[in-house]
C-alpha cells in the first residue's frame, strides 16, 4: 500500500511592523542596513515574533529597539499582512498615530519621513510592497 506523500510546510515566521503615520499624514520609513539581508531597502520597522510574545507585545519592544520611542498596544491597528509562497515569513502591519517619543535611528541605516505618494518611489523588501499600498489607501481614505 503506497504511502502519501504530504509535503512539508515550513514553519510560519511572524514578523510585526509599524507604519508611524505623523499628523501630517507621513510615514516613517527605515532603511536596513547594509551588509543585511535587504540591505539598503526602506521598510517598516519592526521585527520577528519571540516564543511567548504577543504580536503586540513583540511590535512594542521591536519599535523600542529601532526607534527609541514607547508605543501602547491601545496605539496599534492592525492594517494588513504580506506573504510569498515558499517563504516562511509572514508580515503584519500596523498603523500607529501616537506613541512617545522622537523616533531615532538606532537599528537601521536611516530613517525618514514620506508622503503617502512617495511610498511608492522607494526600493522595497518584496512584502513591504503590498504593505505600503494598503498604507496609502487608507491615508488617501481619511484625506
Amino acid at each position: 500500500m503506497a504511502v502519501a506523500v504530504v509535503p512539508k510546510i515550513p514553519t510560519i515566521v511572524p514578523v510585526v511592523a509599524a507604519a508611524l503615520i505623523d499628523p501630517a499624514g507621513r510615514v516613517l520609513m527605515q532603511q536596513r542596513r547594509i551588509g543585511k539581508a535587504h540591505g539598503g531597502l526602506w521598510e517598516f520597522p519592526g521585527g520577528k515574533v519571540e516564543p511567548g510574545e504577543s504580536l503586540e507585545g513583540a511590535l512594542v519592544r521591536e519599535i523600542a529597539e529601532e526607534l527609541g520611542v514607547v508605543l501602547t498596544p491601545a496605539a496599534l491597528a492592525p492594517l494588513s499582512f504580506a506573504a510569498n509562497p515558499g517563504d516562511p515569513h509572514v508580515v503584519l502591519l500596523y498603523t500607529c498615530r501616537a506613541w512617545t517619543g522622537e523616533p531615532r535611528c538606532l537599528d537601521g541605516e536611516a530613517i525618514g519621513w514620506f508622503a503617502a505618494d512617495a511610498l511608492a518611489n522607494l526600493a522595497m523588501p518584496p512584502l513591504d510592497v503590498p504593505l505600503a499600498s494598503a498604507v496609502k489607501e487608507l491615508i488617501d481614505r481619511c484625506n
